[in-house]
């Protein structure tokens, strides 16, 4: 699926939705590691970005995008419409991100 096809609007300029295929989702479950943990802990001292924690939750949110569009290719999609990210901490240290939208058709 070309990349362009997905978006977070309701609909794709220039493009014709012609089959609603439902919803499409990705999900990913995701716990820190001792050694991650304990960085971004030290990192917290200094302040700023947590770098640790900032690269691990935009792999996360890339694998379950991915994923996302993989599902809606399954289903025969070309395009998404819709998307959006959702996060929940299911215990300390281990998190469900979400991504999810509306697998379509456009022509």
């Amino acid at each position: 699926m070309d990349h362009n096809n997905v978006t977070t609007a309701f609909e794709l300029p220039n493009k014709k939705i012609v089959s609603n295929l439902g919803l499409t989702k990705g999900i990913i479950v995701r716990s820190r590691s001792i050694v991650g943990s304990i960085g971004g802990s030290l990192q917290t001292i200094f302040g700023g970005n947590i770098s640790l924690f900032t690269e691990l939750c935009d792999k996360t949110r890339n694998e379950a995008y991915e994923l996302m569009i993989t599902h809606a290719t399954e289903k025969g999609a070309n395009a998404i419409i819709g998307v959006r990210f959702d996060a929940t901490e299911l215990m300390q240290g281990v998190t469900e991100v979400l991504c999810y939208g509306t697998a379509v058709k456009v022509q």
